[in-house]
């Protein structure tokens, strides 16, 4: 079976981020736990905090190449006269705009102005 456009790209990227995630959790709970419990994790919350901005900045740069990527891909079809183009361009916008909601999303979860 093969797989074709963003939805490889995207399972990817979904799996990094989340093991990314998972690192940077089990880090701050350890360090949490060798701490005073509340002032670790009070520690642990501000280290997340200050890694927001660049975690929304990796996030946007991620966008801008898929974003390329994407363009490149539509006008390719665009130019051999495929007719699923339509499809494949609201699919590559699609995962754009879903890497720019989850850096809002981030945003209000974290309260990060």
């Amino acid at each position: 079976m093969k797989v074709r456009g963003w939805k490889c790209l995207g399972i990817q990227g979904i799996r990094i981020v989340i093991s990314a995630a998972f690192l940077l959790v089990g880090t701050l709970v350890s360090k949490a736990q060798s701490a005073n419990g509340s002032a670790g994790i009070q520690a642990a919350t501000k280290q997340v905090v200050s890694y927001y901005a660049v975690g929304c900045t990796l996030m946007y740069a991620i966008g801008a190449i898929v974003g390329l990527i994407g363009a490149v891909k539509v006008y390719q079809k665009w130019s051999h006269g495929d007719h699923d183009t339509s499809k494949v361009a609201a699919a590559w916008f699609g995962a754009c705009i879903f890497l720019v909601v989850v850096a809002a999303i981030l945003s209000g979860f974290f309260g990060v102005s």
